[in-house]
């Protein structure tokens, strides 16, 4: 009877963090403006219009995305701890994309091999405080809707 009732009052507190978590707090996540439109991580998957994925294997990849040692080698560069950051360059709007990054594709999902070495299909160079290889990489995809050749994007 006592393990029901830690049962009851857990799952209530649980299912608060939950939808606290998905709701629109102002927490930020990572987010990049591509023309007017943002693309944001999402915070919950469930939430997201397109989901990708990562492996370790280059032919299981849908999409090649390489981690440049320098900005100028690099097609999208993300660097944000710069004091002269756009601050409002991702406002939330309807327009908002929003990507997840998942444990296991799926059959639609673009998959991405992250790598310090070529060919890809996107260079990135990221120095960030708060964005990591795998954030940039799954927002420059997700930007272009899961295809490949990305035209801009600015953060």
């Amino acid at each position: 009877m006592l393990r029901f009732k830690i049962l009851a009052s857990v799952v209530p507190l649980m299912a608060a963090a939950v939808f606290v978590r998905g709701g629109t707090g102002s927490a930020s996540h990572p987010c990049i403006a591509f023309g007017e439109t943002p693309v944001e991580l999402a915070s919950v998957p469930w939430t997201a219009g397109l989901h990708v994925a990562f492996t370790d294997d280059p032919t299981r990849a849908t999409v090649r995305v390489q981690i440049t040692e320098t900005a100028e080698a690099a097609d999208f560069v993300l660097v944000d701890d710069t004091p002269t950051a756009e601050t409002d360059a991702c406002q939330a709007s309807a327009a908002t994309r929003l990507v997840a990054i998942s444990a296991h594709p799926s059959r639609d999902s673009p998959v991405i091999y992250l790598s310090g070495a070529g060919p890809a299909d996107y260079r990135i160079y990221v120095r960030s405080k708060t964005f990591s290889a795998r954030d940039a990489a799954a927002l420059i995809v997700g930007a272009a809707g899961g295809h490949r050749h990305l035209q801009a994007a600015s953060l």
